[in-house]
């Protein structure tokens, strides 16, 4: 489960599903209570499960290899000024996840292997979508991270894993996406400028994060033990976003792959633990010219069919290092943190983005698992997707941004997100946070937007 809680990741499963999942937890809670009175009882705060230790067993399991999870995520976001629609209302959307992780050394014998599997399930609404962003053209960022990529049941992660050579080859093979393990970012802020493997969130046609998963193949090797290479091969296959193929498993519709090659540094720098990473990614798919046809034209005025690339292309880097501790407690202080992404510059729609931003946990000492959280991101579009707006809008002789069928060109946009974490039991966490959007989806017409979030992370 470890390997599972750390990805930092949200997930879900059906409600039919989730009522079966609970009655056994509930046969095996009551059988644990029977047999071991001292392990901690169900929503004990100091236990790391809302339901407990099951009397001890699940405690027993895990040291025999197997590990299981059941978690929530849940998010509101709230349009309080500005926006696309200036009407007030509230959003709502989560995530639930049963997971289990297989300790095969322990289970069969079989030396440094594991196994994942994990099941994911999204619904609800997100304000972004037609409240923040102009629906015409839609937005890049989103207020609530946890919506997307299909409100359904997903495979989520079915992989195996092994270490060769005194664990410094690391080889991870079947089902799973590529920000577990490359352009890797945690997932506490709520404005997704600001979560998760921030390539996948710019380059979605191509890079799908958590919950999709396709088959691939990831290989690390430690050069030193604070540094890794590793190197990845993922289907580049667009039906396994369509959300009736959640549990898809054939390579129907494959395009291609996308190989993404990274670095990564983890000092300790005054004996506080830093991450360095430095990456690159290549798509042998075809790619669609972002405003060109054939001849070098703008397609949008010449009615032919916009030009095609043999590949796809991008960068990125990423920056974590503790800087203070606090009254000698090393999970307590002050931390900083960098993302950059820069992106092909024929074919997609973002260029570039960059985010910064500081986490300062416990700061208070009657509060020490608390922490606070300030971030702030530039999404920088293209300028050929602005000038194929541009182009399409004067093919269609519209210029009135009020017309329903103008496309506004997009250019920058701006966020930031202040967060407070309130850690109130060790399986749960409650996050409020203030959103502020300047030119929302790159729309300049648009007034900044501000919103109000609630983002609450529970371990069952």
């Amino acid at each position: 489960m470890s390997t599972f809680l750390n990805m930092r990741k949200h997930s879900a499963l059906l409600p039919v599903a989730g009522q079966k999942a609970l009655a056994l937890i509930g046969g095996i809670t009551a059988l644990g209570l029977a047999t071991c009175v001292q392990a901690a009882p169900a929503f004990d705060a100091d236990s790391k499960w809302m339901l407990g230790d099951w009397g001890g067993t699940r405690s027993e399991l895990e040291k025999q290899g197997y590990s299981f999870s059941l978690d929530y995520v849940g998010e509101v976001g709230s349009n309080l000024h500005g926006g696309y629609d200036h009407d007030r209302t509230a959003r709502y959307s989560d995530q639930f996840g049963l997971g289990t992780h297989l300790d095969l050394q322990k289970i069969l014998g079989w030396d440094d292997a594991e196994f994942q599997l994990t099941i994911t399930h999204r619904s609800g609404n997100n304000i972004s979508n037609d409240r923040i962003n102009d629906p015409r053209v839609g937005g890049f960022t989103s207020a609530q991270e946890v919506w997307g990529r299909g409100q359904t049941t997903r495979l989520t992660q079915m992989w195996y894993q092994q270490k060769f050579f005194d664990q410094k080859l690391d080889i991870k093979v079947g089902r799973f996406g590529q920000g577990e393990d490359f352009n890797s970012f945690p997932c506490d802020f709520q404005n997704l400028a600001f979560c998760g493997s921030q390539v996948g969130n710019w380059a979605g046609s191509i890079w799908y994060n958590w919950p999709v998963s396709q088959w691939a193949l990831r290989v690390k090797y430690h050069l030193t033990p604070d540094l890794y290479a590793q190197v990845g091969a993922y289907e580049q296959n667009p039906s396994n976003l369509d959300r009736g193929n959640g549990f898809k498993l054939s390579g129907s519709g494959t395009q291609g792959a996308v190989l993404p090659i990274e670095l990564v540094w983890t000092p300790k720098i005054n004996g506080l633990p830093g991450e360095y990473r430095a990456g690159y990614y290549y798509s042998n798919a075809k790619a669609t010219d972002a405003y060109k046809d054939a001849n070098g034209q703008p397609a949008a005025l010449t009615g032919e069919a916009y030009r095609s690339s043999s590949s796809k292309h991008g960068m990125w880097l990423g920056v974590q290092q503790q800087l203070t501790t606090r009254a000698s407690d090393q999970s307590r202080g002050l931390s900083v943190f960098a993302n950059a992404t820069m992106h092909d510059k024929k074919t997609n729609a973002v260029d570039n983005y960059v985010q910064a931003g500081v986490v300062y946990k416990g700061v208070f000492d009657a509060r020490p698992k608390d922490d606070i959280g300030f971030a702030m991101a530039r999404v920088h579009v293209n300028p050929a997707y602005r000038k194929n707006a541009q182009a399409t809008n004067q093919a269609r002789a519209i210029y009135d941004f009020d017309n329903p069928d103008y496309l506004p060109p997009q250019d920058t946009e701006y966020s930031a997100e202040l967060y407070y974490g309130i850690h109130v039991t060790n399986w749960l966490t409650v996050r409020p946070n203030l959103q502020y959007i300047r030119h929302p989806g790159g729309v300049s017409q648009l007034d900044d937007a501000l919103i109000g979030g609630l983002k609450i992370q529970s371990a069952f």
